[in-house]
C-alpha cells in the first residue's frame, strides 16, 4: 500500500516520511466506509420486527454523511503526513495512528440535532425522546 501512495495524484504533496500517514488514513476511511455502507444499504431494504425498512429518502443523507466523513479522514491523513517533513518515518506513523484514530472525537461532540441531522449521524448520549424508547411498561 505504501507504493500506492507513491503513485497517487497527491504524492507530490506528501513527503517521503509521510507516506505511512496516508496509508493509515486510507485504511481508516476504507474500513469505515466498507463496514458502515453495507449496513446502511441493508437497512434500506430490510427491516426488523421493531423497525421497518428505512427507504432511500432516509438512507441517502446517511450515505452522504458517511462519504463526507471518509473525505474528512483522508484530508486529515494528508495534514498529518506533513509531519514527515521534520520527523522520521516511524514517529510519523505513530503520530498518524493516534491523530487519525482520534480525529473523529470532535465530530462526536457536535450537536447534530441542531443542524437537522438527528438520526443521520447519531445521538450523542443515547435516546432523549420518550417515543424512541424501546422499554415496555
Amino acid at each position: 500500500m505504501d507504493e500506492l501512495a507513491d503513485l497517487s495524484p497527491i504524492s507530490a504533496v506528501v513527503p517521503d516520511h509521510g507516506h505511512t500517514a496516508l496509508v493509515v488514513g486510507g485504511i481508516a476511511a476504507g474500513g469505515v466506509i466498507g463496514l458502515v455502507l453495507p449496513t446502511i444499504l441493508l437497512g434500506m431494504v430490510r427491516g426488523s420486527e421493531k423497525e421497518p425498512p428505512v427507504g432511500l429518502a432516509s438512507a441517502l443523507p446517511k450515505v452522504l454523511a458517511l462519504l463526507v466523513f471518509g473525505v474528512y479522514l483522508l484530508v486529515g491523513s494528508i495534514v498529518v503526513s506533513q509531519v514527515g517533513w521534520i520527523l522520521p518515518q516511524g514517529v510519523t506513523t505513530l503520530v498518524a495512528v493516534f491523530a487519525i484514530g482520534f480525529s473523529w472525537m470532535p465530530l462526536a461532540m457536535v450537536p447534530w440535532e441542531k443542524f437537522g441531522l438527528r438520526g443521520v449521524v447519531g445521538d450523542r448520549f443515547g435516546s432523549r425522546h420518550p417515543s424512541d424508547s424501546h422499554q415496555t411498561d
